[in-house]
């Protein structure tokens, strides 16, 4: 076993891989930007080494320094995590021509993985599925066009050297395609370096089932079973899941036999993900395609881990230093159910827009780590809840990397058992500063087509309407923002005598307040009413309800309105109102509409970036006519683009930043006149 290594990455993976080797009487070394100079990873090695900029091409990309600070702390291995050098083959001969370990496998197995197009070419000899596609070396347009038509729309497109779900779109029609194609190929060109991409039969109603593998040096191969990672958005994974809903166990011996086999055909060394597209037919078969193999650790594998037992960074690092898998296929059990979600800042009802800021409030649900007993039978407490996250509260999310904060592990018995769980944990999560998908996941995690398994790639745009709602304010939420706000503005007692108190109450009659509480874009006019006798009277939508309410301390209210009582946590911020409870969580702002009458009269009609990033594209320029909701620029932030619309018809006058420019949030990029 290695005496020390160094950590290529950041946030969680490194945390997680400091935590594992802290275990194993193992030694660590982080690397850090200037923007992670006080991150959790940095934190949770034994020493940190500063590698350069914010961005990632500046620091984390950099494997000169990094190979420099590997030898100048004796480090000898280096782990990649997942993302950044990960699956760079260069990056692994660099280690090895510098004495070090790469962690990961060998650079023939990631070159022969890494393109798309010659993986399948591979699977294609060793007689792996295959969806009909062309995965050529020729990328003109319209030479990939005619392929298109020729096996129909819808088609996929992706980068050959991609991952993530940058550089890939689905084409419905082909008026349309060209334009997409020059967009996969600047973000694939802006992530991996390559341009080059292949198209695809577009899988109707597609599950995303993969297989993990792991190959040792002495030549043995074993899969540990599937995890069902459907549940995208943007081609990217919300929820996944381990075992797979609905898998036989013949379809399972099936599937991760040719996944070993797809391993073995590349010579392939640690820990590896085979991902297949599977399609079931209308007499209930499954069928599945060979995707692409990611020659790495997934972010996923926590559900792996949760159901075998078995710490797969811990068999990273003994496969690397020459040891034996840890356990045979034979051995290999499946054991209850387990779900992750992914949570991210970003803001699901506006297309999942990233979001950046700081974690003012960071509260997780009570949780413990998954264990093993002697006999490395898994064994789980009763409510088993990991969380992985590489930030705690008070950090800030910023527009340099990805946008994930954290990882939700569950594990429960059976599906059901892990569902209600989740639904739990999700439930107990708050983060309060910036935009989060946490509400979203509650919201999936309770839709039909989740809770019955009914899985595809399209569940979300399927289930839009329950997911994507109208903005509700359910009554005992507009209780707790009113006490709140009540506490903090007006309820607090200004002097020992009656005539400094603040509270509402009147010599005669009672005192009436009108809240106007905005939930996002919708408005709802909220009215306490104090009663002479020193009760409270809420109205909401034409009625009324007697209502009291008692701070419990730590932002905890007793809510009581008519007969029905309940505990919410409430975090105040200003004008903001963050409220937590079993009915959901929102969060509304006090509108005053005298202190706002300006907002946004310096905005109209202007096309703003609506967060930090870089301008990757122009698709106007000064003179044109456009027309409102045109597509007329493209940004890139937190590894994806964002393609921004004309506000309004008018014509540009000029455009105010050049291709490549960063960008602040709110920077005006053009101007549009009449």
């Amino acid at each position: 076993m290695f005496k020390k290594i160094l950590i290529a990455n950041r946030g969680e993976i490194a945390c997680r891989v400091a935590r594992t080797a802290m275990r194993l009487g193992v030694r660590t070394v982080a690397v850090y930007s200037d923007a992670d100079a006080n991150a959790q990873h940095v934190r949770a090695c034994d020493e940190a080494i500063h590698i350069g900029g914010n961005a990632a091409k500046d620091s984390y990309l950099q494997w000169q320094r990094i190979l420099e600070a590997a030898k100048a702390t004796g480090a000898q291995a280096i782990h990649p995590g997942y993302g950044f050098l990960s699956e760079n083959e260069d990056f692994a001969r660099a280690c090895a021509a510098e004495g070090l370990v790469f962690i990961g496998p060998p650079p023939e197995a990631i070159a022969a993985m890494g393109s798309k197009a010659a993986a399948k070419a591979l699977m294609e000899k060793a007689q792996v599925p295959l969806v009909p596609g062309y995965h050529g070396d020729n990328n003109e347009p319209e030479f990939l066009l005619a392929q298109a038509q020729a096996m129909g729309f819808p088609v996929l497109i992706k980068a050959s050297a991609g991952g993530g779900g940058r550089g890939m779109r689905r084409v419905d029609k082909a008026e349309d395609f060209i334009a997409a194609l020059a967009s996969c190929q600047r973000e694939a060109q802006a992530s991996f370096g390559d341009q080059h991409v292949l198209v695809e039969r577009y899988v109707l109603r597609p599950r995303h089932i993969e297989i993990q593998v792991f190959a040792d040096t002495q030549g043995d191969c074993v899969y540990l079973f599937e995890r069902d990672c459907s549940v995208q958005r943007r081609h990217q994974k919300v929820l996944e899941e381990a075992p797979a809903p609905g898998m036989s166990a013949e379809r399972r011996a099936e599937m991760g036999a040719a996944a070993v086999a797809a391993a073995k055909a590349v010579g392939y060394v640690g820990a590896g993900t085979v991902e297949f597209i599977a399609e079931e037919r209308d007499d209930g078969d499954l069928r599945f395609y060979f995707m692409e193999m990611n020659t790495r650790l997934q972010v996923e594998h926590p559900v792996t881990e949760a159901i075998t037992g078995h710490d797969l960074v811990e068999w990273q690092l003994r496969v690397a230093s020459g040891e034996p898998l840890p356990a045979k296929q034979e051995a290999l059990r499946i054991h209850g159910h387990a779900i992750e979600a992914r949570i991210c800042a970003e803001n699901p009802e506006a297309g999942f827009l990233p979001a950046t800021g700081e974690l003012a409030v960071l509260r997780w649900p009570e949780h413990v780590s998954f264990q093993r007993n002697a006999d490395n039978e898994p064994f789980h407490d009763p409510a088993p809840v990991r969380v992985d996250a590489g930030v705690r509260e008070g950090d800030a999310i910023s527009p340099y990397y990805d946008s994930m904060v954290a990882k939700l592990i569950i594990w429960g018995a059976d599906r059901a058992q892990a569902l209600a769980r989740l639904e739990a944990a999700l439930r107990d999560t708050h983060i309060v500063g910036l935009n989060t998908n946490v509400a979203f996941l509650r919201r999936v995690v309770q839709s039909r087509a989740f809770s019955q398994a009914d899985l595809d790639t399209a569940l979300i745009e399927r289930e839009r309407e329950a997911l994507f709602g109208p903005s509700k304010l359910p009554l005992e939420v507009a209780a707790a923002g009113v006490a709140a706000l009540t506490l903090h503005s007006e309820a607090a007692l200004q002097g020992s005598d009656p005539w400094s108190r603040r509270d509402g109450w009147r010599l005669h009659g009672g005192a009436r307040r009108r809240l106007d509480l905005a939930v996002g874009d919708t408005h709802h006019v909220v009215t306490l009413a104090h009663q002479h006798d020193g009760s409270l009277l809420m109205g909401l939508g034409g009625q009324t309800w007697p209502l009291q309410w008692q701070a419990l301390g730590d932002g905890r209210f007793d809510i009581q309105l008519a007969s029905c009582r309940s505990t919410l946590s409430v975090y105040a911020q200003g004008e903001r109102v963050a409220v937590f409870g079993e009915a959901g969580s929102l969060e509304l702002q006090e509108f005053d509409p005298i202190a706002h009458a300006a907002d946004g009269a310096g905005s109209a009609g202007r096309l703003t970036a609506p967060m930090p990033g870089k301008v990757i594209a122009f698709l106007a320029k000064a003179g044109d006519v456009v027309k409102a909701g045109q597509a007329v620029a493209v940004m890139e932030a937190m590894k994806m683009e964002h393609t921004l619309t004309a506000p309004r018809d008018g014509t540009v006058e000029e455009l105010l930043y050049s291709v490549g420019d960063q960008v602040g949030e709110g920077a005006e990029l053009l101007k549009l006149a009449d």
